[in-house]
């Protein structure tokens, strides 16, 4: 292969990298505004908490809809409807006053549209169009982009909330999402190349995608990812919406959280693109294995630490390195299993059960601090359920990684 060939590798992966930036930047950063809007409005942090619950399932259960109709119709058009239906939800939440009102704006519009723009539809765009030996690294690099977002978006959105208030900040993040709109065209095939997929996904499966979704609910190994991923997904969501309130109640400052929350971006970078280096090297169910593992270590850690902002931050810096870092070996190990004709829609799947974990660790975490005054009790299952995804990881069947030589 030519060293020509490889440019349009790198800009599908430049391209859904930042799309993806922004989908996640908008959506990573929903915590900060939990108090600004309780406050503002009168909606309870329980009754809002169910609504970013909300938003956590749908951004998973939405995710293979999407995932099938980009399979069958294309990626694009998904991702541009996806960018209309976040900026819809971001114009409106500003005139929702109600615990329903918010469920509808940022429970449904917000998070379906982030999920048009997000892990499953981007990474299946682009790994078909890639040699199997660089999409570990690529799905790494696409991953990194969501971190970069986090990055950019915390600070960002709590300078304007601070200065302007939240109402601005959240006008600011409707235009955001129209952004991905000029990004789709890098990701757009021309009609040549969809036919040349077209029959070299015929010649590797004949299944259909029903055939397929079938044969892969029966496969234990799948199962067993879908299982772990329920884990990160609990993980994340909890912190996302959460953590703000957790450092305040420590008597940290809003900026101190936005900065948090920017430095586990700034830390997933390195992350992501070191797990999607690994990947192509060692057994990806390992390294999900050993990421669950060192969840539950630094989140005992934190619980026992003074919180302090370097130690908070010290915290954010290490949890960031593991943070998305699981997407690169979960997309990588459903390649492997099934092929990559409906990678979207099989890994989209897997993140219908990361986003149940999502809506029970937001929730939950609402309904915790309501009840007991304290996060304590989540952050004990988070760390029960990071041990239990360590152990379902090893038994996944995977392949051994042959030396390149081998397979030449």
């Amino acid at each position: 292969m030519t060293d020509q060939s490889h440019r349009p590798f790198a800009w599908l992966a430049v391209a859904a990298a930042a799309i993806l930036m922004i989908t996640m930047g908008v959506r990573q950063t929903t915590g900060l505004f939990v108090l600004p809007i309780s406050t503002s409005t009168g909606v309870s942090i329980v009754a809002f908490s169910f609504a970013l619950g909300v938003a956590q399932f749908v951004f998973g259960a939405a995710q293979p809809i999407f995932g099938a109709i980009a399979d069958k119709f294309g990626a694009v058009r998904v991702i541009v409807a996806g960018a209309i239906l976040m900026c819809l939800g971001a114009l409106l939440t500003p005139f929702m006053t109600s615990s329903g009102g918010l469920v509808l704006t940022m429970g449904l519009f917000s998070a379906a549209g982030a999920a048009a723009g997000s892990f499953s539809i981007l990474i299946g765009v682009t790994a078909q169009r890639i040699p199997p030996e660089r999409r570990s690294f690529v799905a790494g690099v696409i991953n990194a982009g969501g971190s970069v977002g986090q990055v950019i978006f915390a600070p960002l959105i709590q300078l304007i909330i601070g200065t302007a208030g939240w109402i601005t900040a959240m006008y600011a993040t409707a235009a955001a999402a129209l952004l991905t709109i000029p990004l789709t065209m890098a990701l757009r095939m021309r009609a040549g190349e969809a036919v040349a997929l077209a029959k070299a996904s015929a010649a590797v499966t004949q299944l259909s995608l029903s055939q397929q979704v079938n044969e892969a609910m029966r496969d234990r190994s799948y199962l067993l990812l879908h299982a772990g991923f329920f884990t990160c997904g609990f993980h994340i969501a909890f912190l996302v919406s959460h953590l703000p309130s957790e450092l305040q109640l420590c008597g940290l400052s809003p900026t101190v959280a936005a900065n948090s929350l920017a430095l586990i971006g700034a830390a997933n970078v390195v992350g992501s693109l070191g797990v999607g280096w690994l990947g192509q090297r060692y057994r990806m169910k390992n390294l999900l294995a050993l990421i669950y593992a060192s969840r539950a270590v630094i989140v005992a850690i934190y619980m026992v630490m003074p919180k302090t902002a370097s130690n908070v931050y010290i915290f954010a810096a290490a949890l960031g390195v593991t943070w998305l870092a699981t997407v690169p070996p979960t997309s990588g190990i459903v390649g492997k299993l099934f092929g990559t004709r409906y990678l979207a829609t099989l890994f989209g799947l897997t993140l219908v059960s990361h986003q149940v974990g999502g809506f029970l660790g937001a929730w939950l975490g609402g309904v915790a601090l309501a009840e007991r005054g304290s996060y304590e009790w989540i952050w004990y299952a988070d760390i029960a359920l990071a041990l239990l995804a360590a152990v379902a990881n090893l038994p996944i069947r995977e392949a051994r990684i042959l030396p390149r030589a081998a397979t030449a």
